[in-house]
């Protein structure tokens, strides 16, 4: 529960005066509702007694009533505005636990975070952070206001009836409710969680369904998956069923607290104005007061429901490493431009073990184009990570400019280092929102050279130029396409170094040419280092590099 923790603290100092404007309001609302009840009963009881002794027409019943009404509109003004405050700091809280996910994310590894960018565990990322707005609305605000409202409530009655009285209702709910509480998180810790994983299994096989629909068709497999669907959605609705009747189960027991302390508190009102010590409408407080302080447990039990989802999203959220990259705000930086050096760099086996890479030793002066050569697998994609700040080596350094890269300032690293990622991503928007991704303030002018450059401006132009709309991730353009729009925004930036992996992927040969010859007509003073398999781009490099010679003990790969 140490993540739980984590993460009540986080969203509780997001908006601290928020939450405890909040949590006063929910505490107000809790004690104008027993209120409210008390009083009603003593004036119900006070009005028939004093009818009963002849004595109505003397009765004072415009304070009371007046009492009774305050109360009522106060608690409707009073609910919608700790409504309003405690959702507003919940969504505040909500925002600053995800921008504490995005610095822990951020410092996980490049290859690690690559493997994030899919649907599904950006789907798992977003259920985790919605899961956890429960973790203060829920638990944390309901089971403060109910305390406070207790509390309260046992020196009202302390006060106005008698000690009694404010024991024994104090006891009924301590102890009964407690005790089912407590036996409600227990219970439901399983089986809310084996929901939450079997409702996200389901939404995830259904995706790849539907993405892969024409290969089961093709396969004959479409009835097996759809079986299997079938069986994966019984295991969730079995799961949720689980819950909803530990649910019922637990709301019928506090029911049954509360039925037992008004009884109680009934007996022990009869007792004290049996034995002379209290008069029959204050010890009738007691009875409604105890119906009242229903509210404050039975809303309890749907968090503690959802206590295993929320101890499981707090696990993922919350165990992601803590810190961002260490790249410094202030480092000085070097004015020479020498280009990138690798100085005896060794790259990690991603299982752990022996190093899959080590001692690569290369530079790529300005204006130079070096290619990396070598089998799948063997670490290109990786140096490249490596020489744009984004992984860490296992041993030795990269020089940009001759200052290592972990010295250089974030926003000067990336001003002069440009990656394209073998799969670079689209958003869903104009071709002229995509370019701009790289550069805000670039012109149309300068949008339709780089264009040029990449060979798209015909295809952009017969789309319907910059404005034309993409879909999601750039649908609407081929892979090849796609790619070429990629490069062009990366052109956009000007850098003095461009890492790119497998630039020409998808391309016919001529049109790889094309780039080619495009990219570094646009960028005729930048180093250029590639990660490549294609015979075109090996032949426009200036030098290959192959990277087997640097695999410990020659082995193949």
């Amino acid at each position: 529960m140490r993540q739980l923790w984590q993460v009540f603290r986080l969203t509780w100092g997001a908006a601290p005066r928020a939450m405890w404007r909040g949590a006063a309001l929910s505490v107000a609302v809790l004690v104008m509702g027993a209120a409210l009840l008390g009083l009603s009963g003593w004036f119900i009881t006070a009005t028939g007694l004093a009818g009963l002794a002849g004595i109505g027409i003397a009765f004072d019943v415009f304070r009371p009533s007046a009492g009774i009404r305050f109360l009522a509109l106060g608690r409707a003004a009073g609910r919608y505005a700790e409504r309003l405050l405690t959702h507003d700091a919940t969504l505040r809280a909500l925002s600053a636990l995800r921008r504490d996910l995005m610095h822990r994310l951020a410092a996980r590894p490049f290859a690690e975070l690559q493997r994030l960018r899919g649907a599904l565990p950006l789907m798992r990322i977003t259920a985790d952070v919605d899961a956890l707005d429960g973790v203060v609305l829920r638990l944390a605000l309901p089971a403060l206001a109910g305390l406070l409202t207790h509390a309260a409530a046992f020196a009202a009655l302390w006060w106005l009836v008698a000690p009694e009285m404010a024991w024994g209702i104090a006891a009924g709910y301590l102890l009964g409710a407690t005790a089912i509480l407590a036996q409600v998180g227990r219970a439901t810790l399983r089986p809310s969680s084996e929901a939450e994983a079997a409702t996200q299994a389901l939404r995830r096989d259904v995706i790849d369904t539907f993405r892969g629909q024409r290969d089961l068709l093709v396969h004959g497999r479409m009835a097996a998956r759809l079986e299997a669907l079938a069986a994966l959605e019984a295991h969730a609705r079995a799961s949720s069923d689980r819950l909803n009747r530990i649910d019922r189960n637990a709301g019928l027991a506090l029911a049954g607290v509360v039925a037992g302390t008004a009884g109680a508190a009934l007996v022990i009102g009869g007792w004290l104005v049996a034995s002379g010590r209290a008069d029959p409408a204050p010890a009738a407080i007691g009875f409604f007061v105890a119906l009242a302080l229903a509210e404050t447990v039975l809303p309890l039990r749907k968090g503690l429901g959802e206590l295993g989802r929320m101890r499981d999203a707090a696990r993922r959220v919350m165990d992601a490493p803590a810190g961002a990259p260490a790249l410094p705000a202030g480092a000085p930086e070097p004015r020479a431009r020498s280009g990138l050096r690798f100085e005896a760099v060794s790259v990690a086996r991603p299982g752990g073990g022996a190093p899959l890479l080590c001692g690569v030793s290369f530079a790529v002066a300005p204006g130079e184009t070096v290619a990396l050569a070598g089998p799948s697998g063997v670490g290109k994609s990786t140096l490249l990570g490596i020489a744009a700040g984004l992984d860490e080596p296992a041993g030795g350094q990269v020089l940009l400019d001759g200052a290592a890269i972990r010295t250089w300032p974030e926003d000067a690293l990336r001003q002069r280092v440009t990656l394209v990622l073998q799969r670079a991503a689209l958003l869903s928007g104009t071709i002229r929102d995509n370019l701009a991704l790289a550069a805000h303030d670039a012109t149309e002018d300068e949008m339709w050279t780089a264009l040029e450059a990449v060979a798209l401006r015909r295809t952009v132009t017969a789309k319907g130029g910059l404005d034309a709309v993409l879909g999601e991730g750039g649908a609407g353009l081929s892979g090849g396409e796609s790619r070429r729009l990629v490069l062009a925004r990366a052109l956009l930036r000007r850098p003095e170094v461009l890492l790119l992996d497998e630039p020409t992927e998808g391309l016919d040969a001529d049109t790889a040419h094309a780039v080619l010859r495009g990219l570094r007509a646009a960028l005729p003073r930048a180093a250029i280092l590639t990660a490549s398999h294609r015979d075109e781009e090996l032949a426009t490099a200036h030098r290959t590099l192959d990277l087997r010679k640097y695999i410990p003990d020659f082995i193949s790969v």
